[in-house]
């Protein structure tokens, strides 16, 4: 789509430098079908970032001697079968727990079905073992996810009400809530878009998973958030709440996993951040050891406020006399839509021209999945979707977003294994 800039989806951009007023830039759209300008009280989903929100609230719990952080988390999940996971393990991505959602990917969930945050939870509940090695970084929602419930229980609330007991109402996040039910209706709330080649469509699919996202903000509650962490991080030589969570490595080198955030501890560096993708939102918030924030917001999913986020911040270091106003339209200006617009995914020439290999399932994940055979190509169905897979190694094949091992030298497949970046070694068996 190559529609003036005026006339698209766009970015909710916020500089605030310490000691001055924030800076705040807006362009396009937050309604296509209304013509609505995005402006300073617009509210965008910002999926993970929530993710701190979470984290704040679960080491509120423990300072009031409501949970342990080394405390199994099983003693507050009865449901959960990992018995040694603690609640510090699923603030930091340590606890192997594959990730939901991506499980629930392999069922050929269609996009407007309706998925609930117990829904995912069921699906952590039947793991009962680590997917990695005890101590190791995988990134998982299911965590999150988990860490509401545990905020639930042992609070006796929900989670939006407790987030805005809290920590909205206190801070005056009033723009700011937990979106529980995919008919809430969000005041102000922005429209997510994907251009295509006839035009944009609505990315949105009707789920809600208050914990690791669903959160609705505006950049100007999201930097009272930031300013209240900034004012948290007391100790210059320390991230924020490292005396209660350590910062242990990730899964994006040289940067730190903590209490929902990433972190850049290298000297000189000291900052911390998240960015959250969710259903064609994107969003950044970064805080800096001196003060400065920075958010990002956007309704595009042809932008990448991960870059956005990076040029401004780029752009300030450089060229420090730099008025933000500036900086801030300097970065917009580096964004694009991108001319290739999305397409529908191609389909395998007629069913019949397939050999079956085989139907298999897992009992870590929902659903079956397919395999067979045309030609010199392997594919994979899952509930009427099918992926064409690409040959890389003896017995290895590459699919959309995942890895596919079988046993090589073998007629007939028996089993394989699947690995996805945030649910690896799922074993599938022929039924």
């Amino acid at each position: 789509m190559n529609a003036p800039r005026d006339e698209q989806p766009g970015l909710s951009l916020l500089v605030h430098r310490p000691g001055e007023e924030p800076t705040l830039l807006h362009t396009g759209l937050a309604s296509l079908e209304h013509g609505l300008a995005i402006g300073p009280d617009t509210t965008f989903n910002v999926g993970s970032v929530a993710k701190q929100i979470t984290a704040h609230l679960i080491l509120l719990a423990a300072r009031d001697e409501l949970l342990r952080l080394d405390q199994r988390a099983a003693d507050l999940l009865p449901r959960l079968k990992i018995s040694d996971v603690t609640v510090a393990d699923l603030i930091t991505h340590r606890s192997g727990i594959r990730d939901a959602e991506s499980l629930l990917s392999l069922a050929g969930f269609r996009d407007l079905d309706h998925y609930t945050a117990d829904d995912l939870r069921t699906l952590a509940y039947r793991q009962d073992q680590r997917a990695v090695p005890e101590g190791r970084f995988l990134y998982s929602n299911t965590n999150y996810l988990l860490l509401a419930e545990i905020l639930e229980t042992v609070h006796r609330t929900m989670l939006p009400d407790l987030a805005r007991h809290r920590v909205f109402g206190p801070l005056g996040m009033h723009a700011t809530h937990f979106k529980t039910d995919p008919r809430q209706v969000i005041p102000g709330a922005a429209f997510a878009y994907q251009a295509t080649h006839h035009g944009w469509r609505h990315t949105e699919v009707p789920v809600t998973l208050p914990g690791p996202g669903t959160l609705w903000t505006t950049v100007g509650d999201l930097d009272r958030w930031l300013t209240h962490l900034h004012q948290r991080w007391q100790h210059p030589h320390q991230l924020p709440w490292q005396e209660a969570v350590g910062y242990e490595p990730s899964d994006h080198e040289p940067y730190l996993y903590g209490p929902g955030l990433y972190a850049d501890a290298r000297p000189g560096r000291h900052s911390v951040f998240h960015y959250g993708h969710e259903q064609g939102f994107s969003a950044a918030a970064h805080v800096e050891a001196p003060g400065l924030r920075v958010i990002a917001l956007s309704n595009n999913a042809g932008l990448s406020v991960d870059r956005v986020t990076a040029a401004i911040l780029r752009n300030l270091h450089q060229q420090p006399t730099l008025a933000p106003k500036e900086a801030l339209v300097r970065a917009a200006a580096r964004e694009q839509t991108p001319s290739t617009a999305v397409q529908d995914q191609p389909t395998p020439d007629d069913l019949g021209q397939h050999t079956e290999l085989g139907t298999f399932t897992c009992d870590q994940a929902p659903g079956n999945l397919r395999l067979t055979r045309r030609a010199d190509t392997l594919h994979l169905w899952r509930r009427g979707t099918c992926d064409r897979l690409t040959h890389t190694g003896s017995g290895i094949y590459a699919g959309n977003g995942y890895t596919l091992t079988m046993p090589s030298g073998t007629g007939q497949i028996d089993r394989f294994t699947l690995d996805l970046d945030r649910a690896p070694g799922l074993t599938y068996i022929r039924q």
